[in-house]
Protein backbone atom coordinates (compact mmCIF):
# COMPACT_ATOMS: atom_id res chain seq x y z
CA UNK A 1 0.00 0.00 0.00
CA UNK A 2 1.37 3.46 -0.82
CA UNK A 3 1.94 5.77 2.17
CA UNK A 4 -0.62 8.26 0.82
CA UNK A 5 -3.28 5.58 0.51
CA UNK A 6 -2.38 4.17 3.94
CA UNK A 7 -2.81 7.62 5.50
CA UNK A 8 -6.06 8.24 3.64
CA UNK A 9 -7.60 5.03 4.92
CA UNK A 10 -6.60 5.93 8.48
CA UNK A 11 -8.01 9.46 8.10
CA UNK A 12 -11.31 8.29 6.63
CA UNK A 13 -11.57 5.64 9.32
CA UNK A 14 -11.10 8.33 11.98
CA UNK A 15 -13.57 10.60 10.22
CA UNK A 16 -16.12 7.81 10.16
CA UNK A 17 -15.76 7.48 13.91
CA UNK A 18 -16.33 11.24 14.31
CA UNK A 19 -19.47 11.10 12.20
CA UNK A 20 -20.86 8.18 14.19
CA UNK A 21 -20.48 10.26 17.34
CA UNK A 22 -21.38 13.76 16.22
CA UNK A 23 -23.12 13.59 12.86
CA UNK A 24 -22.02 15.01 9.48
CA UNK A 25 -18.93 17.19 9.61
CA UNK A 26 -19.53 20.90 8.98
CA UNK A 27 -19.51 21.86 5.30
CA UNK A 28 -20.41 18.39 3.98
CA UNK A 29 -23.74 17.06 2.85
CA UNK A 30 -24.66 13.42 3.44
CA UNK A 31 -24.06 12.54 -0.20
CA UNK A 32 -20.69 14.32 -0.27
CA UNK A 33 -19.60 12.57 2.88
CA UNK A 34 -20.60 9.18 1.52
CA UNK A 35 -18.30 9.77 -1.43
CA UNK A 36 -15.39 10.30 0.94
CA UNK A 37 -15.73 7.37 3.32
CA UNK A 38 -18.21 5.17 1.55
CA UNK A 39 -17.89 2.15 -0.69
CA UNK A 40 -15.42 3.86 -3.04
CA UNK A 41 -12.70 3.85 -0.40
CA UNK A 42 -12.70 0.27 0.70
CA UNK A 43 -9.81 -1.77 2.00
CA UNK A 44 -8.64 -3.67 -1.05
CA UNK A 45 -7.33 -7.21 -0.74
CA UNK A 46 -5.75 -10.00 -2.74
CA UNK A 47 -6.48 -13.60 -1.75
CA UNK A 48 -3.57 -16.01 -2.16
CA UNK A 49 -4.48 -19.72 -2.13
CA UNK A 50 -8.24 -20.14 -2.56
CA UNK A 51 -8.94 -23.84 -2.97
CA UNK A 52 -10.70 -24.65 0.32
CA UNK A 53 -9.97 -22.63 3.43
CA UNK A 54 -8.86 -19.77 1.19
CA UNK A 55 -12.21 -19.74 -0.59
CA UNK A 56 -13.99 -19.46 2.76
CA UNK A 57 -11.68 -16.72 4.05
CA UNK A 58 -11.83 -14.78 0.78
CA UNK A 59 -15.63 -15.00 0.74
CA UNK A 60 -15.73 -13.79 4.33
CA UNK A 61 -13.58 -10.76 3.48
CA UNK A 62 -15.76 -10.01 0.44
CA UNK A 63 -18.81 -10.07 2.73
CA UNK A 64 -17.46 -7.22 4.85
CA UNK A 65 -18.96 -3.93 3.66
CA UNK A 66 -15.70 -1.98 3.94
CA UNK A 67 -13.72 -4.49 1.87
CA UNK A 68 -13.20 -5.20 -1.83
CA UNK A 69 -11.45 -8.32 -3.10
CA UNK A 70 -9.42 -7.01 -6.05
CA UNK A 71 -7.34 -10.10 -6.85
CA UNK A 72 -7.74 -13.85 -6.60
CA UNK A 73 -4.35 -15.57 -6.76
CA UNK A 74 -4.03 -19.31 -7.13
CA UNK A 75 -1.80 -21.71 -9.04
CA UNK A 76 -4.86 -23.94 -9.58
CA UNK A 77 -6.93 -22.31 -12.33
CA UNK A 78 -10.02 -24.28 -11.30
CA UNK A 79 -9.86 -22.98 -7.71
CA UNK A 80 -9.25 -19.44 -8.95
CA UNK A 81 -12.29 -19.53 -11.25
CA UNK A 82 -14.49 -20.87 -8.46
CA UNK A 83 -13.36 -18.14 -6.06
CA UNK A 84 -13.74 -15.38 -8.66
CA UNK A 85 -17.35 -16.45 -9.23
CA UNK A 86 -18.10 -16.70 -5.51
CA UNK A 87 -16.61 -13.29 -4.71
CA UNK A 88 -18.35 -11.63 -7.64
CA UNK A 89 -21.72 -12.88 -6.40
CA UNK A 90 -21.01 -11.50 -2.92
CA UNK A 91 -19.58 -8.07 -3.75
CA UNK A 92 -21.22 -7.54 -7.17
CA UNK A 93 -17.83 -6.78 -8.67
CA UNK A 94 -15.53 -9.25 -10.38
CA UNK A 95 -12.02 -9.60 -8.96
CA UNK A 96 -9.08 -10.17 -11.27
CA UNK A 97 -7.57 -13.64 -11.47
CA UNK A 98 -3.79 -13.28 -11.10
CA UNK A 99 -2.03 -16.66 -10.73
CA UNK A 100 1.20 -15.10 -9.38
CA UNK A 101 0.44 -13.13 -6.22
CA UNK A 102 3.71 -11.22 -6.63
CA UNK A 103 2.21 -9.37 -9.60
CA UNK A 104 -0.78 -8.36 -7.49
CA UNK A 105 1.62 -6.91 -4.92
CA UNK A 106 2.86 -4.48 -7.58
CA UNK A 107 -0.54 -2.72 -7.60
CA UNK A 108 -0.26 0.48 -5.54
CA UNK A 109 -4.02 0.44 -4.96
CA UNK A 110 -3.81 -2.90 -3.15
CA UNK A 111 -3.87 -2.68 0.65
CA UNK A 112 -3.82 -6.25 1.94
CA UNK A 113 -2.56 -9.72 1.07
CA UNK A 114 -4.51 -12.63 2.56
CA UNK A 115 -2.27 -15.70 2.76
CA UNK A 116 -4.16 -19.00 2.86
CA UNK A 117 -1.73 -20.97 0.69
CA UNK A 118 0.06 -24.10 1.99
CA UNK A 119 2.26 -23.74 5.07
CA UNK A 120 5.59 -23.56 3.22
CA UNK A 121 4.36 -20.35 1.56
CA UNK A 122 3.02 -18.59 4.67
CA UNK A 123 6.05 -16.66 5.89
CA UNK A 124 7.77 -16.14 2.50
CA UNK A 125 4.60 -14.66 0.99
CA UNK A 126 3.91 -12.48 4.04
CA UNK A 127 7.50 -11.19 4.03
CA UNK A 128 7.21 -10.22 0.34
CA UNK A 129 3.91 -8.47 1.06
CA UNK A 130 5.41 -6.49 3.94
CA UNK A 131 8.30 -5.41 1.72
CA UNK A 132 5.74 -4.27 -0.89
CA UNK A 133 4.06 -2.05 1.70
CA UNK A 134 0.97 -4.22 2.19
CA UNK A 135 -0.79 -5.31 5.34
CA UNK A 136 -1.15 -9.07 5.83
CA UNK A 137 -3.84 -11.40 7.12
CA UNK A 138 -1.93 -14.65 7.61
CA UNK A 139 -3.59 -17.97 8.32
CA UNK A 140 -1.99 -20.14 10.97
CA UNK A 141 0.67 -21.33 11.30
CA UNK A 142 2.54 -18.10 10.63
CA UNK A 143 5.61 -20.02 9.46
CA UNK A 144 6.89 -23.39 8.33
CA UNK A 145 9.86 -23.28 10.76
CA UNK A 146 11.03 -21.09 13.67
CA UNK A 147 13.61 -19.12 11.68
CA UNK A 148 10.92 -17.95 9.28
CA UNK A 149 8.82 -16.78 12.20
CA UNK A 150 11.65 -14.65 13.52
CA UNK A 151 12.26 -13.15 10.08
CA UNK A 152 8.55 -12.41 9.77
CA UNK A 153 8.50 -10.49 13.07
CA UNK A 154 11.46 -8.40 11.90
CA UNK A 155 9.84 -7.73 8.51
CA UNK A 156 6.60 -6.51 10.08
CA UNK A 157 8.52 -4.20 12.39
CA UNK A 158 10.75 -2.86 9.62
CA UNK A 159 7.95 -2.10 7.18
CA UNK A 160 5.41 -0.97 9.81
CA UNK A 161 2.65 -3.18 8.41
CA UNK A 162 -0.36 -4.59 10.22
CA UNK A 163 0.06 -8.37 10.34
CA UNK A 164 -2.67 -10.47 11.94
CA UNK A 165 -2.43 -14.25 12.30
CA UNK A 166 -5.61 -16.21 11.70
CA UNK A 167 -5.96 -17.81 15.13
CA UNK A 168 -9.52 -16.53 15.09
CA UNK A 169 -10.54 -17.73 18.54
CA UNK A 170 -8.66 -14.74 19.93
CA UNK A 171 -11.65 -12.69 18.70
CA UNK A 172 -14.48 -15.04 19.74
CA UNK A 173 -16.28 -13.18 22.57
CA UNK A 174 -17.02 -16.06 24.94
CA UNK A 175 -13.59 -17.60 24.42
CA UNK A 176 -12.01 -14.28 25.37
CA UNK A 177 -14.36 -14.11 28.35
CA UNK A 178 -13.29 -17.58 29.44
CA UNK A 179 -9.62 -16.60 29.28
CA UNK A 180 -10.48 -13.47 31.28
CA UNK A 181 -12.04 -15.73 33.94
CA UNK A 182 -8.77 -17.69 34.14
CA UNK A 183 -6.83 -14.44 34.54
CA UNK A 184 -9.26 -13.19 37.20
CA UNK A 185 -8.68 -16.23 39.40
CA UNK A 186 -11.91 -18.15 38.75
CA UNK A 187 -10.00 -21.43 39.19
CA UNK A 188 -7.24 -20.10 41.43
CA UNK A 189 -3.75 -20.13 40.00
CA UNK A 190 -3.85 -22.07 36.69
CA UNK A 191 -0.88 -24.38 36.31
CA UNK A 192 -1.75 -26.92 33.59
CA UNK A 193 -3.52 -26.51 30.26
CA UNK A 194 -4.48 -29.66 28.36
CA UNK A 195 -5.39 -29.22 24.68
CA UNK A 196 -6.48 -31.68 22.00
CA UNK A 197 -7.72 -32.28 18.45
CA UNK A 198 -9.40 -35.40 17.07
CA UNK A 199 -10.54 -36.52 13.62
CA UNK A 200 -11.17 -39.61 11.49
CA UNK A 201 -8.83 -38.94 8.57
CA UNK A 202 -8.53 -41.67 5.96
CA UNK A 203 -5.32 -43.08 4.50
CA UNK A 204 -3.69 -41.06 1.72
CA UNK A 205 -2.32 -44.23 0.12
CA UNK A 206 0.89 -44.62 -1.85
CA UNK A 207 1.19 -41.89 -4.44
CA UNK A 208 2.34 -42.37 -8.00
CA UNK A 209 4.51 -39.96 -9.92
CA UNK A 210 2.33 -38.65 -12.73
CA UNK A 211 2.29 -35.74 -15.15
CA UNK A 212 1.41 -32.41 -13.57
CA UNK A 213 -2.23 -31.55 -14.38
CA UNK A 214 -2.83 -28.81 -16.94
CA UNK A 215 -4.73 -26.74 -14.38
CA UNK A 216 -1.77 -26.55 -11.96
CA UNK A 217 1.41 -24.45 -11.94
CA UNK A 218 3.31 -26.91 -9.78
CA UNK A 219 6.58 -24.99 -9.88
CA UNK A 220 4.96 -21.88 -8.40
CA UNK A 221 3.00 -24.05 -5.96
CA UNK A 222 6.31 -25.38 -4.60
CA UNK A 223 7.81 -21.89 -4.59
CA UNK A 224 10.41 -21.68 -1.79
CA UNK A 225 10.38 -25.44 -1.07
CA UNK A 226 13.05 -27.70 -2.59
CA UNK A 227 11.67 -29.36 -5.70
CA UNK A 228 10.10 -32.81 -5.42
CA UNK A 229 8.29 -34.85 -8.05
CA UNK A 230 4.53 -34.42 -8.40
CA UNK A 231 2.45 -37.29 -7.02
CA UNK A 232 -1.25 -37.94 -7.38
CA UNK A 233 -1.95 -37.98 -3.63
CA UNK A 234 -0.42 -34.60 -2.75
CA UNK A 235 -2.68 -31.78 -3.98
CA UNK A 236 -4.94 -30.68 -2.45
CA UNK A 237 -4.76 -30.92 1.35
CA UNK A 238 -2.54 -33.99 1.75
CA UNK A 239 0.54 -31.77 1.54
CA UNK A 240 -0.12 -31.13 5.26
CA UNK A 241 1.41 -34.53 6.05
CA UNK A 242 4.71 -34.07 4.16
CA UNK A 243 7.55 -32.24 5.92
CA UNK A 244 8.71 -30.53 2.72
CA UNK A 245 5.52 -28.46 2.52
CA UNK A 246 3.43 -29.12 5.63
CA UNK A 247 3.80 -29.12 9.39
CA UNK A 248 1.50 -31.97 10.48
CA UNK A 249 -1.57 -31.90 12.68
CA UNK A 250 0.35 -30.12 15.44
CA UNK A 251 0.51 -26.88 13.47
CA UNK A 252 -2.53 -27.53 11.30
CA UNK A 253 -4.91 -27.67 14.27
CA UNK A 254 -2.78 -27.73 17.41
CA UNK A 255 -1.74 -24.09 16.94
CA UNK A 256 -5.25 -22.84 17.73
CA UNK A 257 -5.60 -24.47 21.14
CA UNK A 258 -1.97 -24.18 22.18
CA UNK A 259 -2.34 -20.46 21.48
CA UNK A 260 -5.26 -20.28 23.91
CA UNK A 261 -3.25 -22.25 26.47
CA UNK A 262 -0.35 -19.82 26.18
CA UNK A 263 -2.76 -16.89 26.49
CA UNK A 264 -4.49 -18.31 29.56
CA UNK A 265 -1.31 -19.26 31.40
CA UNK A 266 0.40 -15.98 30.51
CA UNK A 267 3.53 -17.63 29.10
CA UNK A 268 5.73 -16.94 26.09
CA UNK A 269 8.65 -19.35 25.60
CA UNK A 270 9.19 -22.75 27.27
CA UNK A 271 12.10 -24.19 29.20
CA UNK A 272 11.62 -27.83 28.17
CA UNK A 273 9.77 -29.62 25.35
CA UNK A 274 9.18 -33.28 24.52
CA UNK A 275 6.97 -35.20 22.12
CA UNK A 276 5.88 -38.79 21.56
CA UNK A 277 3.93 -40.31 18.71
CA UNK A 278 4.14 -41.49 15.13
CA UNK A 279 2.29 -42.63 12.04
CA UNK A 280 0.40 -45.47 13.70
CA UNK A 281 -2.95 -45.93 11.95
CA UNK A 282 -1.99 -46.57 8.31
CA UNK A 283 1.09 -47.51 6.32
CA UNK A 284 1.19 -44.96 3.51
CA UNK A 285 3.00 -41.81 2.34
CA UNK A 286 1.90 -39.77 5.39
CA UNK A 287 5.16 -38.59 7.07
CA UNK A 288 4.04 -36.52 10.07
CA UNK A 289 2.51 -38.10 13.20
CA UNK A 290 -1.16 -39.08 13.13
CA UNK A 291 -0.97 -39.60 16.90
CA UNK A 292 1.12 -37.19 18.97
CA UNK A 293 1.44 -35.81 22.50
CA UNK A 294 3.53 -32.66 22.98
CA UNK A 295 4.46 -31.43 26.47
CA UNK A 296 5.78 -27.92 27.15
CA UNK A 297 7.08 -26.71 30.52
CA UNK A 298 7.53 -23.05 31.50
CA UNK A 299 9.57 -21.13 34.06
CA UNK A 300 6.49 -19.96 36.01
CA UNK A 301 5.81 -23.54 37.12
CA UNK A 302 3.15 -24.26 34.49
CA UNK A 303 2.71 -26.78 31.70
CA UNK A 304 0.87 -27.17 28.38
CA UNK A 305 0.12 -30.46 26.65
CA UNK A 306 -1.36 -31.07 23.21
CA UNK A 307 -2.81 -34.40 22.10
CA UNK A 308 -3.46 -34.92 18.42
CA UNK A 309 -5.42 -37.89 17.11
CA UNK A 310 -5.87 -37.51 13.37
CA UNK A 311 -7.30 -40.98 12.83
CA UNK A 312 -9.52 -41.62 15.86
CA UNK A 313 -12.32 -39.16 16.40
CA UNK A 314 -13.34 -40.13 19.95
CA UNK A 315 -14.02 -36.83 21.71
CA UNK A 316 -12.32 -35.60 24.87
CA UNK A 317 -14.42 -33.82 27.52
CA UNK A 318 -17.32 -34.16 25.08
CA UNK A 319 -15.63 -32.16 22.31
CA UNK A 320 -13.61 -33.03 19.21
CA UNK A 321 -11.29 -30.11 19.91
CA UNK A 322 -10.75 -28.07 23.03
CA UNK A 323 -8.74 -26.93 26.01
CA UNK A 324 -9.13 -27.32 29.76
CA UNK A 325 -7.23 -25.26 32.33
CA UNK A 326 -6.54 -26.91 35.68
CA UNK A 327 -6.04 -24.60 38.66
CA UNK A 328 -5.73 -24.65 42.42
CA UNK A 329 -9.48 -24.33 43.04
CA UNK A 330 -11.09 -25.74 39.89
CA UNK A 331 -10.93 -26.09 36.12
CA UNK A 332 -12.20 -24.19 33.09
CA UNK A 333 -13.16 -25.90 29.84
CA UNK A 334 -13.34 -24.23 26.43
CA UNK A 335 -14.84 -26.60 23.89
CA UNK A 336 -14.87 -26.32 20.09
CA UNK A 337 -17.31 -23.44 20.06
CA UNK A 338 -17.70 -19.99 21.53
CA UNK A 339 -18.43 -21.19 25.07
CA UNK A 340 -16.89 -22.22 28.37
CA UNK A 341 -17.62 -24.10 31.60
CA UNK A 342 -16.16 -23.76 35.07
CA UNK A 343 -15.95 -26.73 37.47
CA UNK A 344 -14.92 -27.00 41.10
CA UNK A 345 -12.39 -29.55 42.37
CA UNK A 346 -15.13 -32.17 42.71
CA UNK A 347 -16.09 -31.82 39.02
CA UNK A 348 -19.30 -29.95 39.86
CA UNK A 349 -20.35 -27.50 37.13
CA UNK A 350 -20.55 -24.09 38.77
CA UNK A 351 -20.82 -21.82 35.72
CA UNK A 352 -21.64 -22.25 32.04
CA UNK A 353 -21.53 -19.63 29.27
CA UNK A 354 -23.08 -21.05 26.13
CA UNK A 355 -22.24 -20.51 22.48
CA UNK A 356 -24.63 -18.39 20.42
CA UNK A 357 -22.98 -18.98 17.04
CA UNK A 358 -22.90 -22.05 14.79
CA UNK A 359 -19.52 -23.80 14.90
CA UNK A 360 -18.47 -27.04 13.21
CA UNK A 361 -14.93 -27.76 14.39
CA UNK A 362 -14.41 -30.52 11.81
CA UNK A 363 -15.40 -28.39 8.85
CA UNK A 364 -12.04 -28.10 7.12
CA UNK A 365 -12.88 -24.94 5.19
CA UNK A 366 -15.19 -22.73 7.23
CA UNK A 367 -16.02 -23.86 10.77
CA UNK A 368 -17.27 -20.51 12.09
CA UNK A 369 -17.79 -17.78 9.48
CA UNK A 370 -19.68 -15.29 11.68
CA UNK A 371 -17.20 -15.56 14.52
CA UNK A 372 -14.21 -15.34 12.19
CA UNK A 373 -15.64 -12.10 10.79
CA UNK A 374 -14.95 -10.55 14.21
CA UNK A 375 -11.25 -11.32 13.72
CA UNK A 376 -11.35 -9.71 10.28
CA UNK A 377 -13.05 -6.62 11.72
CA UNK A 378 -10.33 -6.35 14.35
CA UNK A 379 -7.76 -6.49 11.52
CA UNK A 380 -9.57 -3.70 9.66
CA UNK A 381 -9.76 -1.56 12.81
CA UNK A 382 -6.01 -1.91 13.25
CA UNK A 383 -5.47 -0.68 9.70
CA UNK A 384 -7.97 2.20 9.83
CA UNK A 385 -7.78 3.31 13.45
CA UNK A 386 -4.56 1.86 14.81
CA UNK A 387 -6.51 -0.42 17.14
CA UNK A 388 -4.67 -3.17 18.99
CA UNK A 389 -4.60 -6.50 17.14
CA UNK A 390 -6.11 -9.48 18.91
CA UNK A 391 -3.33 -11.62 17.40
CA UNK A 392 -0.25 -9.66 16.40
CA UNK A 393 2.67 -11.39 14.75
CA UNK A 394 4.82 -11.50 17.89
CA UNK A 395 2.19 -13.54 19.73
CA UNK A 396 1.45 -15.49 16.56
CA UNK A 397 5.09 -16.48 16.29
CA UNK A 398 5.30 -17.43 19.96
CA UNK A 399 2.29 -19.75 19.71
CA UNK A 400 3.43 -21.25 16.41
CA UNK A 401 6.90 -21.82 17.84
CA UNK A 402 5.56 -23.94 20.71
CA UNK A 403 4.19 -26.60 18.38
CA UNK A 404 7.18 -26.26 16.04
CA UNK A 405 9.40 -27.13 19.00
CA UNK A 406 7.14 -30.12 19.65
CA UNK A 407 7.71 -31.32 16.10
CA UNK A 408 11.46 -30.84 16.40
CA UNK A 409 11.45 -32.88 19.62
CA UNK A 410 9.41 -35.52 17.81
CA UNK A 411 11.76 -35.69 14.83
CA UNK A 412 14.94 -35.82 16.91
CA UNK A 413 13.47 -38.27 19.43
CA UNK A 414 14.55 -36.43 22.55
CA UNK A 415 13.64 -33.74 25.05
CA UNK A 416 14.69 -30.21 24.15
CA UNK A 417 15.97 -27.70 26.68
CA UNK A 418 15.10 -24.20 25.51
CA UNK A 419 15.93 -20.59 26.33
CA UNK A 420 12.89 -19.05 28.11
CA UNK A 421 13.68 -15.63 26.62
CA UNK A 422 13.38 -16.61 22.94
CA UNK A 423 12.62 -20.33 22.65
CA UNK A 424 15.97 -21.21 21.10
CA UNK A 425 17.13 -24.79 21.58
CA UNK A 426 20.09 -25.12 23.95
CA UNK A 427 23.14 -27.34 23.44
CA UNK A 428 21.72 -29.45 20.62
CA UNK A 429 23.22 -28.74 17.20
CA UNK A 430 21.27 -31.54 15.52
CA UNK A 431 17.94 -30.19 16.73
CA UNK A 432 18.89 -26.65 15.73
CA UNK A 433 19.29 -27.86 12.14
CA UNK A 434 15.48 -28.07 12.11
CA UNK A 435 15.19 -24.46 13.32
CA UNK A 436 15.32 -23.49 9.65
CA UNK A 437 15.06 -25.33 6.34
CA UNK A 438 16.69 -25.59 2.93
CA UNK A 439 15.15 -23.51 0.16
CA UNK A 440 14.98 -23.81 -3.57
CA UNK A 441 17.82 -21.64 -4.86
CA UNK A 442 16.73 -18.04 -5.31
CA UNK A 443 13.62 -18.40 -3.12
CA UNK A 444 15.18 -17.75 0.30
CA UNK A 445 13.07 -15.29 2.36
CA UNK A 446 14.80 -11.98 3.06
CA UNK A 447 13.86 -8.89 5.03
Amino acid sequence: MSSSRRNFIKKTGTAAAVVSIGGILPGFSASQYKNIIGSNEKITVACMGVNSRGLAVGSNFASQKECEVMYVCDVDSRAADKCVDAVEKIQQKKPKAEPDFRKALEDKNLDVLIVTAPDHWHAPAAILACAAGKHVYLEKPCSHNPNEGEILVKAANKHKCVLQMGNQRRSWPNVAAGIAEVHAGAIGRPYYAKTWYTNNRASIGIGKEVEVPSWLNYDLWQGPAPRMAYKDNLIHYNWHWFWNWGTGEALNNGTHMVDLARWGLGVEYPTRVNSSGGRYRYQDDWQTPDTQVINLEFSNNTMISWEGRSCNGKSTEGSSVGIIFYGETGSLLIESGNSYKIFDLKSKLIKEVKNNFVVDARNLADPAQELDALHIQNFFDAIKKGSKLNSDIVGGHQSTLLVQLGNIAQRTGRTLNTDPTNGHILNDKEAMKLWSREYEKGWEPKI
